[in-house]
């Protein structure tokens, strides 16, 4: 059955900050980012993944799976940086799919050649640089 998903992202937080991020059911993205003098965020540089959890706040910790992974992509003088948008459970997993299939961040090892639900149109707005504000994508099996 077909579908459409809108995502609103809200963020960035750095990894040194990520007890901002909500600890709710969500799709999260995974970024590297310039910090200014202040510590403040300056630039978004690059997406590196892509994420969903029913707890994104405890999900992105130091014992994510991808975090050497995610780290492996921060050069000298960069951070990590965090953005949600909240989702239930069956919008957040097709949404992720749909949204790795299409955008095949670099830390992504599954969902990059396949994607296994019918017809799906992703809106995503706000804080969300790499991501395309919409996408569709078609089952590939």
């Amino acid at each position: 059955m077909e579908k459409t998903i809108e995502l609103k992202f809200d963020g960035y937080w750095r990894d040194v900050n990520r007890g901002g991020v909500p600890n709710e059911s969500g799709v999260y993205l995974v970024y590297v980012c310039s910090v200014n003098q202040e510590g403040k965020l300056s630039t978004v540089d690059k997406l590196v993944y892509i994420g969903e959890a029913d707890e994104v706040r405890d999900r992105i910790g130091e014992d994510h799976e991808k975090r050497e992974c995610w780290e492996g992509e921060v050069p000298d003088g960069k951070q990590l940086s965090f953005s949600f948008a909240p989702a239930n459970k069956s919008d957040r997993e097709r949404s992720e799919a749909a949204l790795i299939f299409y955008h095949k961040p670099v830390c992504n090892d599954k969902g990059k050649d396949s994607f296994n639900y019918d017809k799906t149109t992703v809106k995503s707005s706000g804080r969300c640089e790499f991501i395309k504000s919409e996408i569709t994508v078609e089952r590939t099996e």
